[in-house]
């Protein structure tokens, strides 16, 4: 079964989903016969790259709140970071163009550590604040992940992987996912935004039920889908 996940990696929503996903999948019988693929997206693909900003000053900007009321909700995602045992810091959290990160994860694919390079990248950003934003830093970050970091640096140099990227966008975009997290199951059942283990394991049940019906009951229901914990592109 195929399960493609729309992702960035600086959306705290993504980062929060996929520990809800994680927990699904422990739930679910046939999780050895889930293939997943993680797909790039960029809430802000306009922002110059290399340069960065307040996580903060970007959600006063994009949004129009206040700064204390975007620290507050800073403080409210973490809290429900921490409450799915993710170590999260906000307080000088820095955002910015993701194109070169989501560049290294399709060498990742290509390289059968996709997995366990965007789960560094997560941890850099989320509780690390190390930057996803310089090429250095990147191919360090890689490097602990398992990739050649001379392949790494060749492929940030050379512009390798962007047109994957931008394609994975537009795929998202045609499907009518306008933000992040937003996940597709074997090309027929969409759901957006970080929801509970309970919804993902309902979806990915349905889902199996439906392409295997000599070894699984009927499903009854739709699936669950919803806006909660969904960053919203621009």
């Amino acid at each position: 079964m195929r399960l493609d996940v729309w992702a960035d990696l600086v959306c705290p929503w993504c980062y929060i989903g996929k520990r809800r996903l994680e927990r699904a999948l422990a739930e679910f019988p046939h999780t050895e016969d889930v293939e997943i693929f993680f797909r790039s997206f960029q809430l802000d693909p306009r922002a110059p790259v290399g340069r960065t900003r307040l996580q903060v000053e970007v959600l006063v900007e994009r949004y129009g709140m206040s700064e204390a009321r975007a620290l507050a909700l800073e403080s409210e995602t973490a809290r429900t970071a921490e409450a799915e045992g993710l170590e999260f810091r906000f307080e000088g959290a820095l955002t910015g163009n993701t194109l070169d990160a989501h560049r290294l994860v399709h060498l990742a694919r290509d390289r059968g550590m996709e997995g366990a390079v965007v789960d560094r990248f997560y941890r850099a950003q989320f509780a690390e604040q190390r930057s996803l934003f310089e090429k250095g830093s990147l191919v360090e970050l890689a490097a602990e992940a398992g990739l050649d970091p001379s392949e790494s640096q060749t492929v940030l140099d050379q512009g390798a992987y962007a047109e994957a990227v931008l394609a994975d966008v537009q795929e998202a975009v045609d499907l009518g996912a306008t933000g992040v997290p937003f996940y597709l199951l074997d090309h027929r059942y969409g759901i957006s935004g970080a929801q509970s283990p309970a919804v993902f394991l309902g979806a990915l049940t349905r889902s199996w039920e439906d392409t295997h019906p000599s070894t699984s009951q009927p499903s009854a229901g739709s699936v669950p889908a919803g806006p909660d914990g969904q960053a919203q592109g621009r």
